[in-house]
């Protein structure tokens, strides 16, 4: 029997040579709802392999969140890079 699950996305972060560490941090908080320990994590994950998986959403989930962290980065003056996508 074939079942049509809706995809999943990856979203991403990519390390960049001007975000700060501490507001990448706080995008991780702020608005994917992370625990401060997992965001650092994450955060060190970025910053050492150049880019790491945040989560995995729904389409709409993973587009909503990583438009809210781009437009948090652009209102601070950061070119943090967040992209999705399939998994």
């Amino acid at each position: 029997m074939f079942t049509n699950y809706p995809k999943h996305y990856k979203v991403i972060f990519h390390n960049d040579d001007f975000t700060t560490m501490d507001f990448v941090v706080k995008v991780l908080v702020e608005v994917f709802y992370k625990p401060e320990s997992e965001a650092t994590a994450i955060m060190l994950a970025v910053h050492e392999d150049g880019r790491a998986v945040v989560g995995i959403y729904s389409y709409d989930m993973a587009a909503s969140l990583t438009n809210r962290g781009i437009a948090m980065a652009k209102a601070e003056g950061y070119p943090l890079r967040i992209t999705y996508e399939p998994e």
